[in-house]
């Protein structure tokens, strides 16, 4: 028999959904969206007769909570992303309009707005000062990246007698809310917390797409046509693009998808050599010789182990990244010095311009979607859990089940499409 997988939930819900009087649609807790898609993934997981799915997120017709008692909780943390302002302006309009909830505030710079030593008095938001904030790229609550102690972050939600607290960040941001919703169920207290994921890296498990992906891959396009142009306007002219994407190559991989001026594209889950027979600077040196110019994208976290590592963690708990956008730029004028061949690198580093961009119209029509999901989740009491697009549906996903960082598979249907489009070969090491 098929069974949905359960959410936490602070209890019974007894009262009326002021959707109710709209006669708008709910959904209930049986409304599921299958967990594996391919049958070949089905046959792996379980037996046929046995296959899971998840939540169907959007409204419930009872709710947990009294909504005119409800104070709500906002907190971004991370590096930026777009779309960050519009889903803090979808939870603000969701709570007062949809659900005339007594108050909205946002926690500023991250999780130190919840830790009282550093002062950082919360913003009560409303339709006003939230009404065009979609607009531009960024997020009016500031962020901040790193942990701070549970207890306190616990204590600063007691003291603002939050109800609901929504999380916006990455894997460091849900691990940080899964350990402030276990301090809250070790306490007995009744506050949900919700996560909606942001990781401009689409990297996040179970998680189709995350917000901000999308409009980071068309400020890709842009910047790769520009590298483009300056290529060609060279002798053996190579334009070389550095984008985000530390453990996962997501973004450069779409880019390359999306735009057929790629030749070359680098991510962190197919090893390549530099020098050597087979070695990528062997395939950039024909490549020149055959059409006198190249694009070359490389994620930040590709090739990591050609460099000496730049060692220790960032505030988030990440591994410090070597550059290895500055190392191939000057490795490639090395390789080509050394055997007395011209060669123009131009080179590209966009990550910031394109982390504080405004939001496309889908992702932000997209934002505005996860941020009802998340006040519906909320409402009706659910938490430890995020909404994300799973399968072409927004669902709720348990966060004890978000674990590692969801990768390219190269050898599936996503990878061998940048192959074709490329032209690149599968395979730049020496170990064939």
């Amino acid at each position: 028999m098929s069974k949905i997988i359960p959410i936490d939930s602070l209890g019974e819900c007894k009262f009326d959904s002021p959707f109710k009087a709209q006669r708008q649609k709910f959904y209930s807790d049986e409304d599921g969206v299958i967990r594996h898609v391919l049958a070949r993934d089905i046959e792996q997981a379980a037996p046929i007769d046995e296959l899971e799915f998840f939540q169907l997120a959007g409204a419930r017709e009872k709710l947990f909570f009294n909504p005119k008692n409800v104070t709500v909780g906002i907190v971004t943390c991370g590096g930026l992303c777009p779309g960050l302002n519009d889903v803090i302006r979808a939870v603000t309009f969701c709570a007062l309009e949809g659900y005339g909830v007594k108050k909205v505030l946002g926690f500023q710079y991250g999780y130190e707005g919840l830790a009282s030593k550093y002062f950082h008095s919360p913003v009560e938001l409303d339709t006003d000062n939230t009404d065009e904030i979609h607009e531009r790229g960024g997020t009016i609550l500031k962020s901040s990246r790193g942990p701070q102690d549970v207890g306190e972050m616990v204590h600063t939600l007691k003291h603002y007698k939050v109800d609901i607290l929504v999380t916006v960040g990455g894997d460091g941001t849900l691990r940080g809310a899964r350990a402030i919703q276990e301090e809250i169920k070790a306490q007995g207290l009744r506050i949900s917390v919700i996560g909606v994921p942001k990781t401009i890296d689409n990297d996040i498990n179970l998680v189709e797409r995350s917000f901000g992906f999308e409009t980071a891959v068309e400020g890709a396009w842009d910047v790769i046509n520009c590298a483009h142009a300056e290529a060609k306007a060279y002798r053996h002219g190579v334009g070389l693009i550095k984008l985000m994407g530390r453990e996962s190559g997501w973004i450069a991989t779409s880019s390359a998808i999306s735009n057929s001026n790629v030749n070359f594209c680098l991510i962190p889950e197919v090893p390549f050599d530099l020098d050597g027979p087979n070695g990528f600077f062997e395939h950039l040196r024909q490549r020149l010789d055959k059409k006198d110019h190249a694009v070359v994208v490389v994620a930040e976290g590709a090739g990591q182990q050609l460099l000496e590592n730049a060692g220790g963690e960032d505030k988030s708990g990440n591994t410090k990244l070597a550059d290895i956008g500055l190392f191939m730029r000057d490795e490639m004028k090395r390789w080509f010095g050394e055997k007395g061949t011209e060669i123009n690198v131009k080179y590209f580093d966009p990550s910031y311009s394109i982390r504080s961009r405004p939001a496309t119209a889908n992702d932000s029509e997209y934002c505005l979607l996860l941020g009802n999901s998340a006040m519906h989740a909320a409402m009706a009491g659910k938490t430890n859990m995020i909404v994300g697009l799973h399968s072409h549906r927004l669902v709720h996903l348990p966060l004890p089940m978000i674990g590692e960082r969801k990768q390219v598979d190269p050898g599936r249907w996503i990878w061998q499409t940048v192959l074709q489009a490329t032209r690149q070969p599968a395979n730049m090491t020496n170990d064939v």
